[in-house]
């Protein structure tokens, strides 16, 4: 199944399973794709967590149950797996702007989220600049820090640490010769990437730099990247003051790959930021 295919079958299942919790924990064995990176696809894709969109979907049943009958909001509580009818009120007021008790009432306006549908979208002529890399493994080495699965936005936080105390640029300093990659596809500064996944609630994220003879790795956490075969996307003429790899990896996951005839597969996604450009590096395999 191509990746589209199986992201609107993993929406039909939230659907069907929306009042389950441990159906709805495992949402991804409906799909190729592993708890993590089923999380990072649709992230990209939808432009928000799988846990945001399915509060979002619970709320909106819940908001249509209110003006449909005469369910109790503790009863509401539970069925849609909130702890107390408190948190199920915040979460509520949240979203439709008025408590479960108003929303009774005719006329009110409530903010409805209907279910996802994901289509392969034109979006005109802009131009992609991609290529495929052919990488044995190699090795890196460097800074990691394990996130909770919903906490891609708060990576620049870590980003900013590491710049503001001094760890980044010692890591660049002990790289040695380690800016430049394997085979010599391309000079950087320093990469990054998301280097293993530890089980579905986390992930890690690694600020690293290539291994070579001539690095210091002591201190630093130290890994391969195993071989594959690299989908990578290219921005040219980047001066860092606003960076580019979000963009990169959203055009690369909804532009990409639902046309491309590849798939992605297990491995790190991987930013590099050159002198002048910035990459980003997704592991794909070959549709069949």
């Amino acid at each position: 199944m191509d990746m589209l295919t199986q992201l609107n079958i993993a929406i039909r299942y939230i659907e069907d399973n929306i009042h389950d919790e441990d159906e709805l924990a495992n949402v991804s064995k409906v799909t190729n794709y592993s708890a993590y990176h089923f999380n990072r696809l649709f992230y990209y894709i939808a432009d928000m967590p799988i846990s945001e969109y399915i509060r979002k979907r619970k709320l909106s049943l819940a908001a249509t149950e209110l003006q449909n009958s005469k369910i109790k909001v503790i009863d509401l509580t539970v069925k849609y797996g909130y702890d107390s009818a408190d948190s199920f009120t915040k979460a509520f007021i949240k979203q439709h702007g008025i408590t479960p008790t108003k929303a009774r009432q005719n006329g009110v306006n409530l903010k409805i989220f209907p279910p996802i549908t994901f289509q392969i979208k034109i979006l005109g002529v802009q131009e992609m600049n991609w290529r495929i890399e052919e990488k044995e493994a190699f090795d890196i080495f460097g800074i990691e820090r394990v996130f909770n699965r919903d906490d891609m936005e708060i990576i620049g936080e870590f980003w900013s640490e590491c710049h503001q105390n001094g760890i980044y640029e010692k890591l660049f300093e002990d790289a040695g010769e380690g800016d430049k990659i394997v085979n010599g596809a391309c000079t950087i500064n320093a990469l990054c990437g998301h280097v293993a996944t530890t089980d579905d609630e986390t992930f890690p994220y690694m600020l690293f730099a290539l291994k070579t003879e001539k690095s210091k790795t002591t201190g630093y956490k130290c890994t391969t990247v195993p071989k594959a075969t690299w989908a990578v996307f290219r921005e040219n003429d980047c001066d860092h003051s606003e960076c580019k790899i979000p963009g990169l990896f959203q055009r690369a996951y909804t532009e990409w790959l639902p046309s491309s005839g590849y798939d992605k597969t297990s491995g790190p996604d991987m930013e590099i930021y050159g002198d002048n450009f910035e990459e980003v590096w997704i592991p794909v395999i070959k549709r069949k």
